[in-house]
């Protein structure tokens, strides 16, 4: 038995990645084309975005990658192909996108974004009618980071 307690206890499933050594790659999760892309710079903000637009069972569906690298958006165009599996880009040091440790911030919008943009955080009392405009990924998609 060890003398002290742990101070954060993680409920069972629940995964701490570490993204602090080589820029790890972000994948196209389905076939679609780049809608949006640009440059969130404000603290706190989304950094180097891009938005891609998917059809999933007939259906229009779009995605926000979020907090990522400069090099992501670098020859990039509104309207390009990209292809189920295809690196769309990479995650970006905090200096670049936004001030947060490297993560991916990934959305999924029913509704077509008009700018490189989606709301991240919303009003508690607005959360279920949120969901209904944009799903939690992981419901519709699965992991966003299996290990």
């Amino acid at each position: 038995m060890t003398r002290f307690h742990p101070v954060v206890v993680l409920p069972p499933g629940y995964v701490v990645a570490d993204f602090s050594g080589p820029e790890p790659a972000v994948h196209a999760f389905a076939d679609g084309r780049i809608l949006h892309l640009g440059r969130r710079p404000a603290p706190g903000d989304y950094g180097h975005v891009l938005v891609t637009e998917h059809r999933v069972d007939g259906a229009p569906l779009y995605a926000l990658h979020g907090h990522l690298s400069a090099a992501s958006l670098a020859g990039r165009s509104p309207g390009e192909a990209i292809a189920r599996g295809q690196v769309i880009g990479w995650l970006g040091a905090r200096e670049e996108n936004g001030g947060w440790p490297p993560h991916l911030h990934f959305q999924l919008a029913l509704e077509r974004p008009a700018t490189c943009d989606m709301p991240g955080v919303v009003d508690p009392a607005l959360r279920e009618q949120m969901l209904a405009r944009y799903p939690d990924p992981r419901r519709v998609l699965g992991p966003i980071y299996p290990i």
